[in-house]
């Protein structure tokens, strides 16, 4: 089977023959026909999360799938085959840069049936991220006020519209050139990070879902109500994050004393920072699914690359530029 991996932390990422899936009594086999591409991608690349994701190399990248299921387990009673489905793997079970995957069922759902293959693909990470950061954490109710940075960026672009069809009032920082676009997501407060400083702008939001960190996570604590909530996706990890994830004890102290800072100012403000590192879950993804045949969440896909320029894919990563997601595909 044919794949692109990673060898090596910092190396580059090649394509090469790898064994092929193994499909457990739980597990659905998934036919690759689009795969997303996400910055987690070549941080993995990076090594920049191997103290907390610690993947045995070489490591099939890719996190979000879109297929056909052409075999299942045993024990798996909720997918059959030629069934039209849509997954972000567990974290230890990543790999969808290749010819097939094998999800557990408990990870999967149906696509949507409105939107095209690549469309798809788009939107697993990126939406449960919204999902578990509005819903789950957040617990965003109508009328309350939330600050999504790079709208136009991949979570940003389905953040803005889920944070509408929950009732909130939107702000986003985005570059001048996709002001219009963020409003047509739903935005309703677009300020240009490139010229305009939100923390002058804004005040007593309930919520910030932060896609930098830094300076600008520390900036977003300062716009909050108190009592009100930063959800950071850049980091730093926090204790709870430790915790969930069963990290050791010695990287338990490492990652409290890391993220220890941000905490401690959050806390003078009379707000909180958490850190989300998304999870799986195919229950959220058929909420979410309900939403895009609905009409409520649209993805935005602002590039489609062949299967076979996988690695150019991942590098146009850095670059930047690309509304929404990025996607390879081998329909």
């Amino acid at each position: 089977m044919r794949a692109f991996v990673v060898r090596k932390y910092k190396g580059p990422i090649q394509e090469a023959d790898v064994p092929e899936p193994v499909v457990g009594e739980h597990d659905v086999l998934v036919q690759v026909q689009a795969a997303g591409l996400n910055m987690l991608d070549e941080k993995i690349r990076a090594g920049e999360f191997k103290q907390i994701l610690p993947y045995e190399l070489p490591q099939v990248l890719g996190n979000d799938v879109a297929g056909t299921v052409i075999a299942v387990g045993g024990k798996v009673r909720g997918f059959g085959l030629g069934d039209q489905v849509y997954a972000r793997p567990d974290k230890e079970r990543i790999g969808t840069f290749a010819e097939r995957i094998a999800v557990a069922e408990t990870d999967l759902a149906l696509r949507p049936a409105s939107v095209s293959i690549e469309e798809a693909a788009s939107l697993p990470l990126v939406a449960l991220t919204a999902w578990q950061a509005l819903v789950e954490r957040g617990n965003v109710q109508p009328g309350q006020r939330v600050l999504i940075h790079a709208g136009a960026g991949g979570v940003g672009t389905i953040a803005i519209q889920l944070a509408k069809h929950l009732g909130a009032t939107v702000a986003t920082t985005v570059s001048g050139g996709n002001a219009d676009f963020v409003r047509e997501l739903g935005a309703d407060r677009v300020i240009d990070y490139r010229t305009q400083d939100f923390e002058q702008l804004l005040d007593g939001y309930d919520l910030v879902l932060d896609s930098l960190g830094g300076q600008n996570l520390e900036k977003s604590l300062r716009v909050l109500r108190p009592g009100g909530k930063a959800i950071g996706i850049a980091g730093p990890p926090d204790p709870a994050f430790a915790k969930e994830v069963g990290l050791n004890s010695v990287l338990r102290l490492a990652i409290a004393g890391i993220s220890g800072k941000i905490r401690r100012q959050a806390k003078r403000l009379g707000v909180t920072y958490e850190f989300l590192f998304m999870r799986a879950s195919g229950d959220q993804l058929r909420e979410i699914t309900a939403l895009v045949d609905s009409g409520a969440l649209r993805p935005v896909v602002g590039r489609v690359f062949d299967f076979g320029q996988t690695v150019q894919a991942v590098q146009s990563l850095e670059r930047g530029g690309i509304r929404g997601k990025a996607v390879v595909t081998r329909a």
